[in-house]
């Protein structure tokens, strides 16, 4: 069965509840800083997020596996 374009609408934010705190626009907004610089590993990653912020959970240093449990918690 073919579906038309149009009838085929995918709203932008349909997994929001709610819009995103200023940590959770900031961190995004430096992950995707990040993959625009050609980082394409977790460990570079981390780094980055390290070098130009937001720190992680609590004021800490980032490190993969805060990284991973934060992403997991904020996707919760």
């Amino acid at each position: 069965m073919a579906h038309h374009p149009a009838a085929l609408y995918n709203e932008t934010h349909q997994s929001r509840t709610k819009a995103p705190s200023s940590y959770e626009s900031l961190l995004g907004d430096s992950i995707e800083r990040a993959f625009g610089s050609g980082i394409q590993d977790l460990d570079a990653l981390v780094n980055y997020l390290n070098t130009t912020g937001p720190s992680g959970p609590n004021g800490q240093a980032w490190t993969a596996e805060s990284y991973q449990q934060e992403m997991a918690r904020l996707a919760a």
